[in-house]
């Protein structure tokens, strides 16, 4: 049988990963083994929010958040179990890890020299993007100047004894999720890259010859949203704005050095509750942005499960991403072209727009004194702040339409959420218990004389400016934990709270007749209890997601509440002691990590314990159906997921649960 298809060679596909990680770390190594098995070419970790944030999982403010988004790890007893049986020389591991980076890579040096591995043969990722931190995800710990120094620690080491790592990741990923448009993630990824290169020059732990090998393993980790001919344009941009400044303003003369390296996930922002079977087209499509342009094609790509704005996927659910990965690269003809976007005006006047208007924001940062001034003073915050604000209007009003969300919301029952796991994953209820207990068992069974040792080292490189890395491996080695390596830094260093970035105005944001009625029903019902009426908005644990919190503290300002919103990470004593003092009317708890139930128990208790159980309470975040109605039955007066995306009808029900809770009459609907 005579065929006409010829022998064409093909690029190399990309890097393979899932983004993974939950309960322990021995159910999680059972999870990589199995992807591997599938057909993944690399690893993606996902640690816990203590993990993230420097704590042991038996502090308190670890309650509920154990295990929930990612694996913890809190000693090397840990990370040995999580590698189990995966030869580490032979393997790509990215670790989505910031504050606690170096500790973290740290212990992965000390797994890698117990299988008799040399750091020299370690290969991976350490995402290491302190700045962003304080602008999206929130897991920074100490103050941004030392956090760089943390930074800088890492990549000079890593550089110096570990020459295939990937020190750092600057990560624009999560500023598109906390709003930034194309032009801002350029101008703010490019900016942050900047201030962490120029830091590290400065700090002269990098021989001059060597500083070229510092921006060539620079690499970069980028959001794709469903405008994907747009973020196509923006990966263009990203590589030649890239090589410009490696050239220009750090003299890199060899090209491969001035790559724009860059690994991707897919935007899980755009990722609906609402009929969820519509986020596999989404994904499939953001996918063609990383992948279509060979010359700004993604070295390795996750993609996030069609179900993540439900919940924990399950193995399949990930499967079913590696799966799109692997149909693109193999069956399509995708690989086996150049670049089939090269010389095409609409694409190149597309990238030049992007280009300008970065290089007009990242002027606007140099005015600020550079990213890291600039994330001090709050503008980049509320520059993201008032982005999102602008999308969440337009999908109020309708101009910006989603499937399923505002428009063509007529639909049947899902069979892929009708199961009886509602399609997703349920964490282990015992696992933050066993975790406790593991963590225990290892610290009385180690040498605490070694490990008292190794930490007075630590505090004593702090102090002294030293780099960190070598009393870190030493920690690692001898058995300290996670909480123990952080509060030592904390003490040298201090902690951080960062600007909200609330403090915007709304000013001609697409304001309505519903928005006008809104300000009237919230004055007058103010007038009617004597004061005006005033929330508490309060992120309670270790979560640091809090675009929706801001949002919510913006446009119930707008329409006419007081706010009170003092940021992330506070516990519910916390929360509960500001709305006594505040004299709230109403109460809203945001959680997006799946420890609600706990956490909101918890300010429950504490608000009964003091006499304030008719102050209303509303939660927000990914919370499943069965645990909506369990919050309701424990007197949570509404519940509200990403699928309720509309802000006016939100304002509206605040309102009337209010007034219910005062004996006055409920309002028509004004929404």
């Amino acid at each position: 049988m005579s065929s006409d298809r010829k022998e064409v060679k093909r690029d190399r596909p990309w890097l393979m990963r899932t983004y993974s990680g939950h309960s322990s770390a021995k159910a999680s190594n059972e999870l990589y083994r199995t992807n591997l098995s599938k057909g993944q070419t690399g690893l993606s970790v996902a640690f816990d929010l203590p993990t993230q944030t420097g704590y042991d999982a038996d502090h308190p403010l670890a309650h509920g958040e154990v295990g929930k988004v990612g694996v913890p790890i809190g000693h090397i007893g840990d990370m040995e179990a999580l590698f189990d049986q995966i030869p580490l020389d032979k393997m790509n591991t990215s670790m989505t890890i910031n504050a606690t980076a170096a500790w973290l890579l740290s212990l992965y040096i000390a797994v890698a020299e117990r299988q008799g591995v040399a750091p020299s043969q370690l290969q991976g990722t350490t995402q290491n993007d302190i700045i962003k931190e304080y602008l999206s995800r929130g897991t920074y710990i100490f103050p941004p100047e030392p956090s760089v120094r943390l930074t800088t620690d890492i990549i000079s080491y890593t550089v110096n004894h570990i020459p295939k790592w990937n020190p750092t990741n600057i990560c624009s990923y999560h500023l598109q999720e906390a709003g930034a448009t194309p032009t801002q993630e350029l101008a703010y990824a490019l900016s942050t890259a900047i201030s962490v290169l120029d830091a590290i020059r400065d700090a002269g732990q990098i021989d001059g010859d060597a500083f070229a090998n510092v921006v060539g393993r620079t690499s970069f980790f980028v959001n794709a949203g469903i405008r994907f001919v747009e973020e196509c344009c923006k990966m263009r941009a990203f590589v030649g704005m890239w090589d410009r400044i490696a050239k220009e303003r750090y003299g890199v003369q060899d090209p491969k050095l001035r790559r724009f390296r860059y690994g991707i996930q897919v935007n899980s922002l755009g990722l609906t509750e609402s009929q969820p079977e519509n986020n596999v087209q989404r994904i499939v499509l953001e996918m063609l942005a990383v992948t279509l342009s060979k010359n700004a094609r993604a070295r390795a790509i996750q993609l996030p499960a069609w179900n993540e704005a439900l919940g924990l996927p399950r193995p399949w659910d990930q499967q079913w991403a590696l799966r799109m990965q692997q149909v693109l690269a193999i069956e399509t003809d995708l690989l086996e072209y150049g670049d089939i976007l090269d010389g095409s005006p609409i694409i190149d006047a597309k990238v030049r727009e992007l280009v300008q208007g970065a290089e007009e924001e990242m002027r606007r940062v140099k005015e600020e004194g550079g990213m890291v001034q600039a994330v001090e003073t709050g503008y980049v915050k509320r520059q993201l702040v008032t982005s999102h604000t602008d999308r969440m209007r337009a999908i109020e009003a309708g101009d910006l339409k989603i499937i399923g969300v505002n428009c063509f919301t007529e639909t049947t029952e899902s069979p892929l959420t009708s199961g009886t796991d509602s399609g997703i994953m349920k964490v282990d209820a015992t696992a933050e218990r066993e975790q406790i207990e593991r963590l225990q068992a290892f610290r009385a069974e180690r040498n605490s004389k070694e490990a008292k040792s190794a930490i007075a080292q630590l505090g004593d490189a702090a102090r002294s400016g030293i780099n960190i890395m070598d009393a870190s491996i030493r920690c690692a080695q001898v058995g300290v934990t996670t909480g123990e390596w952080s509060n030592e830094l904390r003490g040298v260093f201090g902690e951080y709270r960062a600007p909200t970035g609330i403090d915007i105005s709304t000013h001609g944001m697409g304001q309505s007749e519903t928005v006008a009625t809104l300000r009237e029903r919230t004055l007058k019902t103010g007038e009617e209890l004597g004061r005006p009426l005033k929330i508490l908005v309060g992120k309670p644990g270790l979560d640091g997601h809090s675009n929706g919190a801001e949002q919510i503290a913006v446009k119930a300002r707008d329409v006419g509440f007081e706010v009170v919103y003092e940021g992330i990470r506070l516990t519910p004593e916390q929360i509960v002691k500001a709305a006594e003092e505040e004299g709230v009317h109403l109460i809203g708890l945001s959680v997006l990590s799946g420890s609600h139930l706990e956490l909101v128990e918890d300010a429950l208790a504490r608000l009964a314990e003091i006499g304030l159980s008719e102050v209303p309470v509303i939660v927000g975040g990914i919370v499943p159906t069965e645990d909506e109605k369990d919050l309701k039955a424990h007197g949570v007066a509404a519940v509200y997921t990403p699928k309720d995306s509309d802000m006016n009808r939100i304002m509206s029900d605040l309102v009337n649960i209010i007034r219910e809770s005062n004996g006055l009459e409920r309002f028509e609907d004004a929404a």
